[in-house]
Formats: structure tokens, sequence, C-alpha cells
């Protein structure tokens, strides 16, 4: 059965498929089903062939011994902006937002992504392996546009998803920023969900009418309408989520949370409707007055109503680019010590970003996804651990990062030379 798996996976893969490896006496954890200690994982065609206890190895399969220690699937940011800002106070590299002109839903950040940035090669190294890439703000309040799946491939090509959701925010900042109260910016999103539908209906008949869109906005929100995209909602306060939980009944659109510092008060409501929370487990604080009930429970109180949560680490901002897989990994370790269970913090960081964003095939070592895994050095969720060797589509990448150059090039020499290399 393996060998057949092996044979097709091959044939799919092409000519380019990468290299047959047996990840042998792995601790894996493969989030789908329970640990296996002794694990021997085989990768094949760019997916996991094969994953079993004591297992054999394929025939002429490059072999790498994990030595007992723990593998998971490779991490998945939920909501970060890789690629868009390598240095937020430099303007020249930041392409998050647009905050004049008629863009507002229809402004795709993909084109912007930026696979050379330096920030990339330091989050696969701390065992990142996809992300969506989200918008900062658009002009149009509440849009903020549409955001973009990413895959940490090595080489200049990780956009993987452009326009793979639509984001908008409400609340303090969205009123300080853009203008407009709470009640305007739930307004203007139930009308552009409104004309966006009409548009639709109107190419098959229906007469026009007045807009506030432009004709652009309005059919980059064509996906949502027809249930194709999800929208995805920076809330906070208690009763923004509310909203958004009438607003996904009310029109009949996939609705997501991103923020929900106090969505914990309405955790029965989301699970009922279905809504993942995605979520900063270091939030604990109120930032504004729309996080008062901050608290660093919540996804503990989520998960254990039953709700989806995935984790986005901001660090005011910081987080979302620069450390990404680092912070996600201690955010999860965070929420662990604050009660939400281990299996439930991996997850949060594996499966579930890639079930709510539409990624049927990562987050998981189960056989036939993906081969994107890491093998650890120690407790994954421990800021102290670090990757071994990642694995993108089957392939090693390298840890190399600009960090890391510069510490060879500058370090002292452990060769009896006082100098460092670039002295030399």
């Amino acid at each position: 059965m393996i060998r057949a798996l092996l044979l097709l996976l091959a044939t799919v893969a092409g000519p380019a498929a990468a290299e047959t490896v047996a990840i042998v006496h792995a601790h894996a954890l493969p989030v789908s089903s329970a640990p296996v200690d002794d694990a021997t994982i085989v990768l094949a065609g760019g997916r996991i062939a094969s994953l079993t206890a004591h297992g054999a190895v394929p025939p002429g399969a490059r072999i790498v011994d994990a030595g007992g220690r723990t593998v998971t699937p490779g991490l998945i940011d939920a909501a970060t902006q890789l690629g868009l800002a390598e240095v937020s106070g430099a303007s020249d590299t930041d392409d998050r937002s647009v905050s004049t002109g008629p863009l507002g839903p229809a402004f795709d950040i993909a084109p912007a992504l930026n696979a050379n940035s330096a920030l990339i090669p330091v989050a696969r190294a701390d065992g990142l392996t996809r992300a969506m890439s989200f918008p900062g703000g658009a002009a149009t309040m509440p849009f903020a546009g549409m955001g973009a799946l990413i895959h940490l491939v090595p080489g200049n090509d990780i956009l993987e998803r452009p326009r793979a959701a639509m984001f908008a925010s409400v609340g303090i900042a969205t009123a300080e920023h853009r203008g407009g109260p709470r009640a305007a910016q739930w307004g203007l999103l139930r009308n552009a969900l409104d004309e966006a539908r009409h548009h639709a209906s109107a190419k098959r008949g229906d007469g026009p009418r007045d807009q506030l869109l432009d004709r652009p906005d309005i059919e980059a929100l064509a996906p949502v309408v027809a249930g194709t995209m999800p929208l995805a909602i920076e809330a906070d306060r208690e009763s923004d989520v509310r909203a958004a939980i009438r607003l996904a009944a009310d029109e009949h659109v996939r609705v997501v949370i991103i923020g929900g510092a106090e969505a914990w008060r309405a955790a029965p409501e989301l699970a009922a409707a279905h809504i993942p929370v995605i979520l900063d487990p270091e939030a604990n604080l109120p930032q504004s007055f729309d996080t008062i009930g901050a608290r660093l429970d919540n996804a503990a109180l989520l998960a254990r109503a039953g709700v989806t949560i995935a984790f986005s680490v901001s660090g005011n901002g910081i987080y979302l680019s620069y450390d990404a897989g680092e912070a996600i990994r201690e955010g999860a370790g965070l929420a662990v010590a604050n009660g939400l269970p281990y299996a439930a913090a991996l997850d949060a960081i594996t499966r579930a970003p890639a079930a709510i964003w539409g990624i049927g095939h990562a987050g998981t070592l189960a056989p036939g996804s993906e081969a994107d895994l890491v093998i650890w050095d120690g407790d994954p969720l421990e800021p102290a651990s670090a990757p071994v060797a990642v694995f993108v589509m089957g392939t090693e990448a390298s840890l190399a990062t600009r960090q890391t150059a510069l510490r060879d090039r500058y370090a002292p020499s452990h060769a009896h030379d006082a100098l460092p290399p670039s002295y030399r």
C-alpha cells in the first residue's frame, strides 16, 4: 500500500519531484491524530506518504534520524503581514496600507508581496511554513482590502493564493484613523454587501441604482456575498463581536473574527454560528476602551465553548512581520499556561488556520498532506527551543538567515584567531 502511494505521489509530482526522505525515530505530533513514538515519516513527491510507528524505510530514501526529537507540521500564522513590511518606520519598505484614492475592498496586497524579504527566512527558520498576509487598511471605511495566502517555499514565488479573504476593521482604531463612529462603520459594511449583491443581480437584468462604492470595490465583494471568500472582521469589543455574528446570519456570509479581545463574552454564540476567532494569546492589557475585557485565558474559554481558534501575535504590530514564527509559538505556550490544552494550542498554529482559510492539504502530518514539517530540539511551544530541520514541500530548507550570516561574519573566531572572519 505504501509503495503504491509512493508511486502515485511521484507520478503526480512529475520530474521535478522532491527526493524521497524517511525521518526515523521521531516523536511525531500529527495534530490530526494521537502522538506516535519512534515514528517513521516518509516524504515523497512533496507530500507525506506515510507515518507509522517503527515503520520501514523505503529503498533509496534519504534517512534523517530525528533521535527521539519532536516533529510537528509546519506552523501557520493565521494573520500576519510578512512580505508587506520590512521596517515599519521606513515608508519605502511598507506596502501594507493605502490611505488615499478610490481603493477600498479592491485593494489587493498580492502584487506587493516581497519574496526576497529578509524576514521570510527568519520566519521559516523559526518553523513557519505558511501564513495569511493581510492588508493594514484602505481608503474606504471600514474595509482594509484583500489578503493573500503565502507559502514559504525557498525561492521567489511565495504567493499561494491571492484574494484569499476580504478584511474589514471596526472599532476605535477605524474611527480614529479613517473617521466615522462605530454605528456608521457597521452601516457602511452592510450597505457595501447589499450593493455587491444588487450588482450581481443587475447583471441578470435588474435595473441600476445609486451606489456609494466604486465598481472595482463592488466587484471585489462579489465572492464575499457569494460565500466563496471569507470576510475577516477585526473587532475586539463584545458589542462588535455580537454585531459580526448578526451580520453573518443576516447577510449569509462567512465571517472570521480577528482580534476578539472580548470574544470570550460571546463564546457560546460564536460556537453556535461556527465563526472562528483568530486571537492574540498575549493580549491581556487594555490598549483601548475596546479591549477593557482582555484576559489571558481568552483562548481557553473560547476553545472550551467549541469555538475554532487560531493565533496571531501582534506585539503592537512588530510581530506581524518580524519574528512571526517565534511569536506564535510563544503565544501558544502562554495560552497553555492559562488553561488551553496543549493539543489545542498546537492545533491553533497548524491545522486550525489551514481550516479557517480553506487549505485542506496542510497543517497535519496525515498521509497525503503536503510535506511541510519541523524537527525541533525541544518543546515547540517553548521559546528557547528551535528547529533542527524544516521541510517545505518535502525539501529541507536552509536555516540560514541574514542574522546568522552577520553572526558568522563578525563573531570571534574559534580557530585560535583573535579576529572575526571579516577582519582577517
